[in-house]
């Protein structure tokens, strides 16, 4: 039987050696190339897979990839894999369902690149895309599919431009779902400190650290033998063998030096938003979540990067007062992201489309 890793590489022309997790003597494929054919061009055939293959470009959290695609006729659905939940920071299965959105949107986007007219249905724990034929309708949020990324590094402090804060603002619109544009100085610094008490909290508890640590992949191997995680690279980090990794990261992954990297982070940054569904639900964390990929879709057709900094939101206790500094009352805020201009990083890999597909 073949197993697990020999099926991602079979699916992406990566050799045995190197997806056990050692380099080959004349590997087929580099980690860029990895990336680059993950992302490469929309094509209409064949058609589920593809659509597949762009829906799981999308922002999720901790690159889990928390989901499982069944296609029948014309139909796709994207049901949560629970195998793949993170109960430390997201022991709800909240940043999950908004996961879950974050695919539908993209799904949907794709689609009508390619002549679909795609209706989303909430089905229980499903979301169910019936496809109709329609003429094809491209967009440069389409476009920016294969290009977005999350970029977890210091902006450089211009100020976005008037129209593209509308712009953004605008992307946000989803039904039942309010979106805090804040580009003040003041009101920056007014999350920076949530931000910043969140993540104290966060590093302090070891169920956390345990689970944030398991997904890091510190080196290209591991991340191409795994397909998943938070690529080190990704957030501006060299790249180290896991044998040395490990045990320095207790000296340099620190409260202390996570807290000046946030700060320095959101000091750079044009804007931040904030997320908030009416009610706190499922659907709700749905529709969160295809209004939270199309603010990083639009943000990329404007050559502006982002990132999430999710701890005000993540840390319970800590949940009520933030919500109540920013205006939203009782209401649950779900998701913060800040945004500026700055630098490509490496983008992070993606398992291929038959690992996530179920007949």
């Amino acid at each position: 039987m073949v197993d697990r890793r020999q099926f991602i590489g079979a699916a992406l022309g990566l050799p045995a050696a190197a997806i056990g997790g050692f380099p080959a003597a004349g590997a087929t494929m580099t980690y860029d190339e990895a990336v680059t054919t993950s992302r490469a061009p929309l094509q209409a055939v064949p058609r589920d897979r593809e659509l597949v293959r762009f829906a799981i470009l999308a922002a999720n959290s901790h690159n889990t990839q928390p989901w499982i695609f069944s296609a029948r006729g014309n139909e796709i659905a994207i049901a949560p894999d629970f195998t793949r939940r993170c109960p430390a920071v997201d022991p709800d299965d909240h940043h999950l369902f908004v996961s879950l959105g974050c695919a539908a949107e993209n799904l949907i986007l794709a689609a009508s690149t390619l002549g679909w007219r795609a209706d989303p249905v909430i089905d229980g724990d499903r979301i169910v895309i019936a496809l109709e034929q329609a003429p094809p309708a491209a967009s440069a949020l389409a476009a920016a599919i294969p290009v977005r990324q999350c970029t977890r590094a210091a902006f450089d402090g211009r100020p976005a431009a008037t129209e593209s804060l509308r712009q953004l603002e605008s992307a946000c619109r989803e039904p039942d779902v309010a979106a805090i544009l804040m580009t003040e100085r003041a009101a920056i610094a007014g999350v920076t400190d949530y931000v910043l008490e969140g993540n104290s909290v966060q590093m302090r508890d070891k169920a956390f650290m345990r689970e944030l640590v398991s997904w890091i992949r510190f080196n290209e191997t591991e991340a191409l033998a795994t397909m998943d995680g938070l690529f080190s690279p990704a957030s501006g980090n060299p790249s180290l063998p896991s044998w040395l990794a490990r045990p320095l990261l207790k000296f340099f992954f620190t409260e202390r030096s996570e807290n000046k990297k946030y700060r320095e982070q959101l000091a750079s940054s044009a804007g931040i938003v904030v997320l908030a569904a009416d009610r706190s639900d499922k659907s709700h964390w749905i529709a969160v979540g295809r209004a939270c990929q199309r603010f990083g879709l639009q943000a990329t057709a404007l050559g502006l990067k982002y990132s999430f900094v999710n701890q005000p939101v993540e840390v319970a206790a800590l949940r009520p007062q933030f919500a109540a500094s920013i205006g939203l009352g009782e209401r649950r805020p779900d998701i913060v992201m800040r945004f500026g201009y700055g630098s490509n990083l490496p983008k992070s890999q993606r398992r291929p489309p038959e690992l996530v597909m179920r007949s």
